[in-house]
């Protein structure tokens, strides 16, 4: 079964037509979607970098990990609704752009990464970084540079 049709649809939405439409619309969205990674990116990259043992050695990993996790989720969902509202008003390039399918598989790969395996270390207080600890870290880091570097590919696609 094709996703086409429903590719088609969500290209034709008032929403979408609107956004195409509109001179600064789609300009302002992309604002906030940039923002929005900057601030899922600073988040994630401070707790990143502790899981590295480079900076913040002197603050707890859990304690760190908790207090940015409010400014991921709220990056993380700024970044999901303006991308939805970018990717409807055009619907039917991303369905035939292959970095567009590659950033969805990344950010559900990093989503899951983030939420299961780098969430169990950063609940542990460990004083050095252990080679595990480096690896979820610079495996979190590649992830979601990953995502961003489809993200912006498809804008050339």
């Amino acid at each position: 079964m094709s996703l086409y049709p429903f590719f088609v649809w969500c290209n034709d939405t008032a929403v979408a037509a609107t956004i195409r439409e509109s001179v600064w619309l789609f300009p302002v969205i992309e604002v906030f979607h940039l923002l929005a990674m900057s601030l899922l990116g600073g988040a994630l990259l401070i707790v990143d970098f502790r899981l590295l043992g480079v900076g913040l050695s002197n603050t707890s990993l859990r304690r760190l990990a908790d207090e940015t996790l409010v400014w991921w989720k709220t990056g993380l969902g700024v970044a999901v609704v303006s991308g939805v509202l970018l990717f409807l008003s055009e619907a039917t390039k991303c369905y035939e752009t292959p970095l567009f399918w590659w950033k969805l598989d990344l950010l559900g790969l990093a989503i899951v990464f983030t939420l299961f395996v780098r969430s169990r270390w950063t609940r542990r207080d460990d004083a050095a970084p252990s080679l595990t600890s480096r690896l979820v870290g610079a495996t979190s880091i590649g992830l979601w540079l990953s995502v961003a570097l489809a993200g912006r590919g498809i804008g050339f696609w």
